[in-house]
C-alpha cells in the first residue's frame, strides 16, 4: 500500500491493538503511526550503529504525504551513510535551547567576580537592556546581520556611544562563550561599529569650554556638566551625587568609597561657583539623590549630550567631537598649566599612582585639602573668567553687525 492521504484516511486500527504503524510498500521505513484517539503521525524507521529507531516527522494533518515521503528519503540517506537523524533533532533540540538570555545569565556570574562593580554594571545594562530584542534567539542564530541592525537601533534610540559599548558587551560575551565551548565564532567581529570613539588625549580648549558652559540649561544635565568642569570628578559620581554627601556650609563634598573607582573615600572641595550650582538644584522630596528623577540617580544621558550639541552648533561654536569624560582630563590639564603641582592634581582627582601610594597615600590624603581646595577654586576662576569673556565677545558681535 503507498501511503497518500486517500489511504492514510481510510486506516483503522486492527481489533484489540491502541496503536499500529502501516508501512509504505514502495519506500521501506517509511510509514504513519495510527493511535486510537485518531492521531496519525508520520514516522520513519532505520538502523544505525547496529540499533532499529524511529523518528516522528509530523502530524499528516499538517504534513504532506509529498513532504513527509521526501523528508524520510533523506533521514534514511543519512542513516545509510552512518548519521544518527534521531541524535541530530536531539541536539538540534538542545541547541535551540540555549538562548541569548541563557548565555548572557552564564557570563555575568561568571564576570561578577572578575570586572569591577562599576563595569559589571555597564555590561549588565547593556547584556539585559539594549540586547534584549534578541534574547529569545538561540545563540548560533544570531549572526552579523542581525547584530548589525540591532546596532543600528541602538544608536537611534541611545546614541552612538552606546551602540559602541553594547557591541563591546556583546563581543565578550560571544569570547567568553568560544571558550566555553558553546560557540564556535564570535559573529559580532567585523559587524559595523557605528561611531569612531573621541581620543582618549582630548583636551578641550578655553574657548570650547566656554561653549560649552554657555550652552548648559538650568536643569539637571546642565547642572552636572557644569559640576563635571569645575570638579574634575567622574561622570557617574557627580550623575548619582547624594545631597547625604555635601556639607554646603563647609562647601565640601565627601564621595564614599563605594562610589570612588579605587574604592577610597575621597573629599571634594566647593568652589562658590559649584555651591552655588548645588544650592540652585530643587531637592526633591523623599529622594536622596540630587539629580534625576528614577530609581537611581541621572539618565538620560545620551539624549541630553545629544541636545547639548545641539545647542552648542546652533549658537555657531566651532567645537570638536568630545565626550564628558574629557571633561574631566580638561580639568586636570588646565589645573597644571595653572600651576598646580602633579601630585594635588591628583588629590583633586583621586587619582592614585607613586604620589599618593601606601601610607604617604594616607599622609597625603590628610593634608591636601587646603591644596585641593586652592587648586579648584583657581580652576573655577578660570573657568568663569573664560565663560565672561566668551560671552562679552558674542554681544560685542551682535552688536557690531549690521541690522537688516
Amino acid at each position: 500500500m503507498r501511503l497518500n492521504r486517500q489511504t492514510v484516511a481510510s486506516l483503522s486500527l486492527p481489533p484489540g491493538k491502541s496503536e499500529h504503524v502501516f508501512w509504505d510498500e514502495d519506500l521501506p521505513g517509511f510509514g504513519v503511526r495510527v493511535r486510537a484517539g485518531g492521531k496519525r503521525t508520520w514516522i520513519v524507521q532505520y538502523r544505525v550503529a547496529g540499533r532499529t529507531k524511529k523518528t516522528t516527522l509530523g502530524n499528516v494533518n499538517t504534513v504532506s504525504p509529498d513532504a513527509a515521503r521526501s523528508t524520510a528519503k533523506a533521514h534514511l540517506a543519512k542513516a545509510q551513510l552512518g548519521a544518527d537523524p534521531q541524535a541530530e533533532k536531539t541536539e538540534a533540540r538542545a541547541r535551540a535551547a540555549v538562548t541569548l538570555v541563557s548565555v548572557a545569565e552564564r557570563y555575568l556570574k561568571n564576570a561578577k567576580d572578575r570586572l569591577k562593580p562599576r563595569s559589571y554594571e555597564e555590561v549588565e545594562r547593556h547584556l539585559n537592556r539594549h540586547w534584549s530584542p534578541l534574547h529569545p534567539l538561540p545563540i548560533h542564530k544570531i549572526n552579523r546581520a542581525l547584530i548589525a541592525s540591532r546596532l543600528e537601533e541602538i544608536a537611534t534610540s541611545s546614541g552612538p556611544t552606546a551602540s559602541n559599548r553594547a557591541r563591546a558587551a556583546l563581543s565578550a560575551l560571544f569570547t567568553w562563550a568560544m571558550k566555553a565551548g558553546i560557540v564556535e565564532e564570535n559573529p559580532v567581529v567585523g559587524a559595523v561599529k557605528i561611531a569612531d570613539e573621541v581620543s582618549r588625549d582630548h583636551v578641550v580648549t578655553d574657548e570650547e569650554l566656554a561653549a560649552i558652559w554657555k550652552a548648559c540649561r538650568e536643569d539637571d544635565h546642565g547642572r552636572i556638566v557644569r559640576l563635571l568642569i569645575l570638579t574634575g570628578q567622574r561622570r557617574d559620581e557627580v550623575g548619582d551625587m547624594r545631597w547625604s554627601e555635601l556639607d554646603l556650609d563647609r562647601a565640601l563634598w565627601t564621595i564614599p568609597r563605594e562610589r570612588t573607582k579605587n574604592g577610597l573615600t575621597h573629599e571634594v572641595p566647593l568652589s562658590p561657583l559649584a555651591v552655588e550650582i548645588v544650592r540652585s538644584t530643587p531637592r526633591r522630596e523623599g529622594r536622596e539623590f540630587v539629580f534625576g528623577e528614577g530609581q537611581g540617580g541621572f539618565s538620560g544621558w545620551s539624549k541630553s549630550k545629544t541636545r547639548l550639541v545641539s545647542r552648542i552648533e546652533k549658537a555657531g561654536a566651532q567645537v570638536r567631537a568630545w565626550r564628558l569624560h574629557d571633561l574631566r582630563r580638561t580639568a586636570a590639564t588646565r589645573m597644571a598649566d595653572l600651576g598646580v603641582l602633579p601630585h594635588v592634581v591628583e588629590a583633586v582627582i583621586n587619582h592614585i599612582s607613586g604620589h599618593k601610594a601606601g601610607v604617604a597615600g594616607i599622609y597625603n590624603r590628610a593634608t591636601y585639602g587646603a591644596e585641593k581646595r586652592e587648586a579648584l577654586e583657581s580652576w573655577a576662576a578660570h573657568v568663569e573668567a573664560i565663560a565672561h569673556k566668551i560671552t562679552l565677545l558674542h554681544v560685542a558681535a551682535q552688536q557690531a553687525a549690521p541690522s537688516t
